[in-house]
């Protein structure tokens, strides 16, 4: 599936940098927060106000942004009664970034020996650390990899 066109109400911070360009749609905390629920099956806004703590015209901002970006859509719940949230695939595809953020902060947010939550796999055991690789499997550094500039 191809990623969806953004929306023409986007000012993009470095119109040529993928980073910048990710920030701009789905960089301010609370986006990020209601990606990282919906995957943990969060599905109604209700949901995502209790376990956000989100007020709840922020929240309405948020979940209405995120849908019109392609990140999440929203379904008729089974009831017929409410709108539901899911993640879209490009929505599923932040996933990585997720995991690469709670892994940071799990290495840099909290004291040593600190209680936090623990993303585990489907045998009960905590992820692998994530690491970049080039296309030979070899880890990629801030000291192996550039970037080149788009024209």
């Amino acid at each position: 599936m191809t990623a969806a066109a953004p929306i023409g109400d986007v000012n993009w911070t470095d119109s040529t940098c993928p980073v910048a360009r990710t920030l701009d749609l789905v960089g301010d905390k609370w986006s990020l927060l209601i990606v990282r629920d919906a995957m943990d099956g969060a599905r109604s806004f209700t949901d995502f106000q209790h376990r956000t703590g989100i007020a709840r015209n922020i929240l309405t901002d948020r979940l209405r942004r995120l849908v019109e970006r392609g990140i999440l859509e929203r379904q008729t719940a089974p009831s017929g009664r409410r709108q539901v949230y899911a993640l879209t695939d490009a929505g599923r595809d932040l996933f990585t970034v997720i995991v690469a953020m709670r892994q940071w902060g799990e290495r840099h947010a909290f004291a040593p020996h600190e209680a936090h939550s623990v993303l585990v796999s489907e045998s009960g055991v905590p992820l692998a650390r994530l690491r970049p690789t080039d296309v030979d499997g070899a880890t990629a550094t801030v000291d192996t990899t550039a970037v080149l500039r788009g024209g």
